[in-house]
């Protein structure tokens, strides 16, 4: 029982020592090119954003690959970013364009992914109001109207009801 014990131990403290060994550094050196948004249709604007250069350095962006040029991107006071705007021409075709930003003062380089899709990635928006069927509803334009009508089914419920209590006593109708 103490060797299965310690076998199991060993193994379990060996797996843990691998995956501390083998975990990715995320967050160390990795600076990249932000795409905002990152699936658009062709004639929408887009807006990037970098903090790989320095605090309150300038960039020259590249979307050529989509067709629009070169852009620049300017310090920003949004978590000391540099942005810089392009619109995606009419006529890109849909696919997935690599975008490059290359800091000034260093020549560093940094890229981000846009999609370009013919039909907008938007939230569908959920319809809002009421629904004119003439029929009329319990919130209907008129309060007057709306009260006249549960004041005459309160009347019918109660001769109802009062109809069916008589009956069931056997004094006739």
């Amino acid at each position: 029982m103490r060797r299965t014990a310690r076998l199991l131990t060993g193994s379990a403290l060996a797996g843990a020592a691998a995956g501390l060994v083998c975990a990715p550094a995320y967050g160390v050196g990795a600076a990249h090119l932000e795409v905002h948004p990152s699936s658009v249709v062709p004639g929408g604007q887009v807006t990037v954003n970098t903090s790989a250069c320095a605090d309150g350095g300038t960039a020259v962006g590249d979307a050529s690959a989509v067709g629009a040029g070169r852009f620049t991107l300017a310090p920003s006071t949004h978590e000391r970013d540099a942005i810089g705007r392009f619109r995606v021409p009419p006529s890109a075709q849909p696919g997935t364009y690599e975008i490059t930003a290359t800091c000034a003062g260093g020549g560093r380089k940094v890229t981000g992914d846009l999609v370009v899709t013919l039909t907008s990635q938007r939230q569908p928006v959920h319809p809002r109001g009421s629904v004119k069927t003439g029929v009329g509803g319990a919130l209907g334009p008129d309060p007057v109207q709306t009260a006249a009508g549960v004041a005459a089914l309160a009347v019918a419920a109660a001769g109802g009801t009062w109809l069916l209590h008589r009956r069931a006593r056997g004094d006739g109708i």
